[in-house]
C-alpha cells in the first residue's frame, strides 16, 4: 500500500499502543509515520492564546517523545500539531496517507461502548484504510477476520485483509454471515429445512466468489471459509475476539457519509473485539 502511516494521537494512554501497533506495520512495509496532534476547542475567546500556545507546545512535546521511540525502531517520522475539529482535521489528514492509525478508550466486554464517536466519524469519513486500535493487551491473536457479504467494497476489505494475513503470516478467516426473514413473533416459529439450506449454500457462494484468484495472488495464505447464521456484527465479533485482526468495509456514500458508517462496521467498532481496520 502506498503513502504513508498517519497517526492520529492524543494524551490518552492508548496512544502507546497506536504507536507500537504502527511501528510494528510501517517497519515491515517499509513505511514512513506522520505523527499527528490536533488541539481542539479553541473558540477565540479574551486570553484563549496564551493557553491555545501552551497546549500546543505539550503536545509538541508528546508527540516528539513518540518519535524518538519510532526513530529507534529504523522508521521515519515527521510531526505535526494542528489546532480546530479533531475528525475534520484527521479526515483531511488521511487524503494523503495510505493508512490512518487511532486509538479507541474500550477495554473489552463488560466495560460498554466505547464512548464518543469520534472514532466512528473518523472512520466513516476518512479517505483512505482506518484501523482503531483498543485500550488493552490483546496478547498475540491467532488470524485476520474479513466480513464479506459479495458488494464491492467487500472486495477491497478482502484484498487489505489477504495483505495484512499475507504480512503477518496469520490465516485469513473468511466470514459471511446470513440472516432469516424477520418475521413477527408466532408467524413462523420453524423455518422450512429448504429454506435454510437455501441460505447457508447462498453465504458459502458468496465466499467462493469473493475469494476467487486470492490464493494465485497469495500462495502461501492459509484461508479458512466460514458461512454462518447469525446477526453480521455479532457473528464477525465473536469470531475475531481471538483474531490479531478484524477487517470491515463501508460504503461511506453521500454528503452525511462522514457521520455514518454501515450498520455492521459501526456495531463492530462500537464493542472493538480486537484490533479493527475499517476499509471503503
Amino acid at each position: 500500500m502506498a503513502g504513508q502511516i498517519i497517526v492520529g494521537l492524543t494524551g490518552a494512554p492508548v496512544s502507546r499502543r497506536v504507536v507500537d501497533w504502527a511501528i510494528a506495520r510501517a517497519a515491515e512495509r517499509k513505511q514512513a509515520i506522520q505523527l499527528i496532534s490536533v488541539v481542539g476547542g479553541a473558540i477565540g475567546t479574551v486570553g484563549e492564546a496564551e493557553v491555545l500556545g501552551a497546549a500546543q507546545t505539550a503536545t509538541q512535546q508528546l508527540l516528539e517523545s513518540e518519535a524518538d521511540r519510532i526513530r529507534q525502531a529504523g522508521v521515519a517520522v515527521t510531526t505535526r500539531v494542528d489546532s480546530g475539529n479533531p475528525v475534520t482535521k484527521l479526515i483531511e489528514a488521511s487524503a494523503d496517507a495510505g493508512l490512518l492509525v487511532i486509538g479507541s478508550d474500550y477495554r473489552g466486554a463488560g466495560t460498554g461502548p466505547a464512548r464518543g464517536v469520534h472514532g466512528i466519524r473518523i472512520a466513516a469519513g476518512s479517505k483512505s484504510p482506518v484501523v482503531v486500535v483498543p485500550d488493552r493487551d490483546l496478547g498475540e491473536g491467532d488470524g485476520v477476520v474479513v466480513g464479506i457479504d459479495g458488494s464491492t467494497v467487500s472486495e477491497h476489505a478482502i484484498e487489505f485483509a489477504a495483505a495484512e494475513a499475507d504480512r503477518l503470516r496469520e490465516p485469513l478467516i473468511a466470514v459471511s454471515v446470513w440472516t432469516p426473514l424477520h418475521t413477527p413473533r408466532n408467524a413462523m416459529e420453524v423455518y422450512p429445512d429448504l429454506y435454510l439450506a437455501n441460505m447457508q449454500s447462498m453465504a458459502e457462494e458468496v465466499l467462493a466468489m469473493s475469494l476467487a484468484g486470492l490464493a494465485s495472488r497469495y500462495p502461501d495464505l492459509k484461508i479458512i471459509r466460514r458461512a454462518e447464521r447469525g446477526h453480521p456484527s455479532q457473528v464477525i465479533g465473536d469470531i475475531a475476539q481471538d483474531a490479531r485482526l478484524v477487517v470491515v468495509g463501508t460504503h461511506g456514500r453521500g454528503a452525511v457519509a462522514r457521520f455514518l458508517l454501515g450498520s455492521t462496521s459501526q456495531e463492530v467498532l462500537s464493542y472493538l473485539p480486537t484490533v479493527t481496520a475499517v476499509v471503503r
